[in-house]
């Protein structure tokens, strides 16, 4: 106790800090938005895309969070997931970049984003290549997106990693149990067929709805199981 006022906890000075942040970037940036549930502060989450197959859950997860009134996004691009984008899905990287709010050049080691007293709500990489799992498990910060992922680890933010890679070996298996020992989430794109799924899309959705639970983003139009009794009344 200070007088007769308790000390501010840890998380109270957080709390005060981002909520003064956003107000002051809400008088520059027509961008920043406020959360339902924590009414002046502004949710921050990055979004990383590597060239690992599965650029799509990249793109769709972008358009789910983008379509939130309360979430900013900040996009880092690797070069690799530049060329696997325009393969699979056809995007260019302009129409990648048109989903965020912000995003930032890979090597750009000095932007805010490589700073832990650059406050943000979480960080998806999606897809996640073996390389940069393995990148991020060793500490290696050889540029930002990794350096980014590195930061949320040890400021103890939420890191979830869609690693797109099958069979794994061993060394694959290690470092997801040290990257979860860490304080990581490993969450590879692996859908499930209890919702009947009949498109790509919906088998996309469905791990990018899985994702966005982690933020503590849920999708509205998420199709969740309901137990049998609800789909085979008696």
């Amino acid at each position: 106790m200070i007088g007769s006022r308790p000390f501010p906890g840890v998380l109270d000075v957080e709390r005060i800090i981002r909520a003064t942040v956003c107000e002051r970037q809400a008088e520059k940036s027509q961008f920043v938005r406020f959360s339902e549930h924590e009414p002046g502060v502004c949710l921050k989450i990055i979004v990383g895309v590597t060239g690992a197959s599965g650029s799509v859950y990249g793109y769709r997860l972008l358009q789910k969070l983008r379509e939130r009134e309360d979430v900013e996004v900040h996009l880092i691009l690797s070069r690799a997931a530049e060329r696997t984008a325009h393969i699979e899905t056809g995007k260019t990287i302009a129409e990648f970049k048109a989903l965020s709010h912000y995003c930032y050049p890979l090597e750009e080691v000095g932007a805010r984003l490589a700073s832990g007293s650059y406050i943000t709500d979480g960080m998806v990489i999606a897809p996640c290549s073996v390389h940069t799992m393995s990148a991020i498990a060793s500490g290696i910060s050889s540029n930002l997106l990794i350096r980014a992922a590195d930061v949320c680890l040890k400021e103890r933010r939420k890191l979830i990693l869609m690693v797109r890679e099958t069979p794994f070996h061993l060394g694959h298996l290690r470092t997801m149990v040290a990257l979860t020992e860490m304080g990581a989430i490993v969450a590879p794109p692996v859908p499930g067929f209890y919702h009947r799924p009949e498109t790509i899309l919906d088998l996309v959705d469905h791990s990018v709805d899985r994702v966005l639970d982690l933020l503590s983003l849920p999708s509205a139009d998420a199709r969740r199981w309901d137990g049998t009794a609800a789909r085979h009344p008696q």
